[in-house]
């Protein structure tokens, strides 16, 4: 029979160096957490990222030492689940439509099948046009955004495949999101159809 760890025993094991620990918190609360984001988005590729996002944040404040025992973790880990959800809606409700969604992402334009001839010509000079980018990103982020994008693998295969733990996947993916977007502001480039 398997012993069932307390959150804060598992918090407090991540804090002192156990990825696992981590892991074992994700997996625990994971239905629970994607079951109330799906809830409010009604998208799983959303539910997906609002909650690799989210829990992006709850390591960087674990790793900065500012996590606070007083209330339990996941209604903690939910609030900032919550806030990520009022921020997607606000930021999306600002950004220009894709045809078909009711959100825009970058890499929604990877997924459309339903264009016409000249939307695919357009559609392959802007995969194209990402691939390079794409290129220049260091390996590590480049390796791990191919496979959860264009291979729609989960995180715990991508750390299975490249040997890191899930913490240091969703890291890669967070930082080269983030490197993708200067990039694209650096070259001025409109990825949209």
């Amino acid at each position: 029979m398997e012993v069932l760890i307390d959150d804060s025993l598992l918090i407090r094991n991540y804090i002192n160096g156990d990825e696992r620990a981590l892991e074992t918190l994700i997996n625990r609360h994971n239905q629970r957490i994607s079951s109330f984001i799906y809830s409010k988005v009604n998208n799983r590729d959303t539910t997906e990222d609002i909650f690799q996002d989210t829990f992006i944040k709850v390591i960087r404040t674990l790793k900065r030492g500012t996590y606070s025992e007083e209330g339990k973790f996941l209604p903690w880990v939910m609030r900032i689940a919550h806030n990520l959800i009022i921020d997607h809606f606000r930021k999306n409700s600002r950004m220009p439509m894709f045809e078909g969604s009711d959100h825009f992402n970058i890499f929604s334009i990877v997924r459309d099948d339903k264009l016409n001839v000249e939307r695919q010509i357009i559609k392959d000079q802007i995969d194209s046009d990402l691939n390079l980018l794409i290129e220049e990103l260091p390996r590590d982020q480049r390796q791990v955004l191919y496979m959860r994008i264009y291979k729609d693998m989960s995180f715990k295969e991508i750390s299975e495949i490249t040997g890191v733990s899930i913490n240091t996947a969703l890291g890669r993916m967070r930082y080269a999101l983030i490197n993708l977007r200067k990039i694209i502001d650096k070259h001025n480039i409109v990825l949209t159809i």
